[in-house]
């Protein structure tokens, strides 16, 4: 019985010193707060990386469209709670900055990085990590129950016989819906961009909330139509949906989904290694899965059902000005479009 006592005495100590050990480790670990647009599918792998790298450091995220994170951060901005922003619209990051909220930071390899995916000053306050455009969902079954021609460029989708057929992101919600928006007013001036707005709104169904909720829909036959971005129609396609990808013709909107740290930060170290992490080839080749044009150009790679010259077809884009006018382009959007935005 002594013996009996002694080995569960032992056991319990054993037990009770490994407990202390997992608790100090993780009691030792320095959690960052990431707010971030990244798609719910893609943080696990990223953040799986990375914590590997720097088991150190846990990183919690809280995650939602490009523009309620961006109107989170604003709304916070007397007392902002973030460390890190990874994943978020470069246009979106650009307004931070201008309130003061970003630290300049040059990561490790930052020269490797394409100057036309970063902030240009010698210490950023935003480094890209990769650029999503719009491409358009079309459900070839519903279309064909409809008799709807498939559209091969944006002029198409104003055409009387797509009334009702159409769904497209929210533009203050989702930095998807606001590149479009931005992307047409740059390339066919405001005047006929407002006029075209107003065409394509009257074949609109619902404005969602989301980039990616569009191309679902599409993929579910809710509507034929969804006015989405590159790496959510591949990977509805490649799921199985009878959908075509339509990359139109004129051009296609455009941003890039860039890393910043907060100026606020009191983990700055930690912050600091997120941002280094986030401009590695190792962090690119993971973004790789994803999308076809990466701040790395040496990690990239061909995407399903992606076109190769996907960067030859993009809109020219001017970050300055679309970051600029934001806010006065979705208050006149709100104005004319607003009745059919989908419930919050």
């Amino acid at each position: 019985m002594r013996h009996t006592t002694a080995f569960w005495s032992r056991r319990l100590v054993l037990a009770a010193a490994a407990l202390a050990t997992t608790c100090l480790a993780h009691a030792a670990k320095t959690e960052l707060l990431v707010y971030s647009a990244l798609e719910a599918d893609q943080i696990k792998a990223y953040k799986s990386g990375f914590e590997k790298a720097h088991p150190d450091i846990e990183l919690r995220f809280v995650r939602d469209s490009t523009g309620i994170i961006t109107a989170r951060l604003l709304a916070e901005k007397a007392n902002p709670q973030a460390d890190v922003v990874w994943g978020v619209a470069a246009t979106s990051l650009m307004l931070l900055d201008k309130q003061g909220m970003l630290q300049p930071y040059a990561p490790k390899g930052l020269d490797k990085v394409r100057p036309t995916m970063r902030d240009p000053r010698a210490q950023p306050t935003w480094v890209g990590m990769d650029l999503w455009s719009s491409a358009i969902c079309f459900n070839t079954v519903e279309a064909g129950k409809r008799k709807l021609p498939v559209p091969t460029g944006w002029a198409d989708l104003v055409r009387p016989e797509f009334k009702g057929t159409i769904t497209m992101p929210h533009p203050a919600s989702s930095g998807t819906g606001y590149l479009m928006v931005a992307a047409w007013l740059q390339m066919m001036g405001e005047e006929k961009g407002w006029a075209y707005m107003d065409g394509l709104h009257q074949n609109i169904g619902v404005y969602t909330h989301s980039g990616s909720k569009p191309c679902r829909q599409a993929g579910a036959g809710e509507f034929p139509v969804g006015l989405s971005f590159e790496y959510r129609a591949s990977r509805t396609k490649k799921d199985g949906a009878p959908i075509d990808i339509v990359f139109p013709k004129e051009g296609l909107g455009w941003d890039v989904e860039a890393t910043a740290i907060l100026k606020t930060s009191k983990k700055p170290e930690a912050a600091r290694a997120l941002a280094d992490w986030a401009a590695t080839p190792e962090a690119n080749r993971l973004y790789a899965a994803n999308f076809a044009v990466l701040a790395l150009p040496e990690a990239q790679e061909k995407l399903d059902f992606i076109p190769a010259d996907l960067e030859q077809r993009l809109a020219k884009n001017d970050f300055d000005w679309a970051a600029a006018n934001r806010d006065r382009i979705l208050a006149e959007w709100s104005r004319r479009y607003e009745g059919k935005a989908e419930k919050k």
